[in-house]
C-alpha cells in the first residue's frame, strides 16, 4: 500500500509517498520514507506523529493512503498569542 509521510519545517516540508507492506505500522512508514536520516535533528521525546492530525503511537497500523504526520513542539502558547494581542489592541 501507499501512504505519505510530512515534516514540515519553517523554510521547507518534506513530503514523501512510500510503498509499504499491508501490515505496516506507523514506525515502519517513517522509516521506508528516510525522513529519520534527513533530519537527525528530529527527538522522538519531543515531538508526536499523528495520522491524519490525529496523534497515534509508532505502533499504530496503517491503511492505504494514510498521511503520517511529524508534529514539532509548539514555539508559543496560542492562548498566551491571543492574550498578548488583545492586549495589545
Amino acid at each position: 500500500m501507499e501512504v505519505t509521510v510530512v515534516y514540515a519545517l519553517p523554510e521547507h516540508q518534506f513530503i514523501r509517498k512510500v510503498r509499504v507492506a499491508d501490515t505496516a505500522l506507523v514506525a515502519d512508514a517513517l522509516t521506508a520514507s528516510g525522513v529519520l536520516e534527513a533530519y537527525p535533528e528530529i527527538d522522538w521525546a519531543q515531538m508526536a506523529i499523528g495520522v491524519w492530525g490525529r496523534v497515534r503511537s509508532l505502533t499504530t497500523p496503517l491503511h492505504s493512503g494514510d498521511r503520517v504526520e511529524i508534529y514539532r513542539p509548539r514555539q508559543v502558547d496560542p492562548k498566551a498569542q491571543r492574550r498578548a494581542r488583545l492586549k495589545s489592541s
